[in-house]
């Protein structure tokens, strides 16, 4: 006998429920027991060196644009 939509969907979410419940037993248990919340400086670092990486990448593509722009 066919289950409905209402038997699908209960399947479904009890597939999803049991692929998360081993989330902390897997592979991946080790790097989530060691992963911290950033304190304000590393967090400062980190926009600073990314806010520097895309400041040097728009500069770059500037100046290919503008010598682009002169040669041809």
């Amino acid at each position: 006998m066919d289950k409905g939509i209402e038997g699908k969907l209960v399947e479904q979410q009890e597939k999803i429920e049991r692929k998360f419940q081993g989330i902390g037993k897997g592979k991946y248990a080790r790097i989530l027991k060691m992963a911290k919340k950033p304190n304000g400086n590393e967090y400062t670092k980190v926009v600073l060196i990314a806010g520097t990486g895309i400041v040097l990448l728009g500069l770059l593509g500037f100046a290919i644009y503008y010598i682009m722009q002169i040669v041809f």
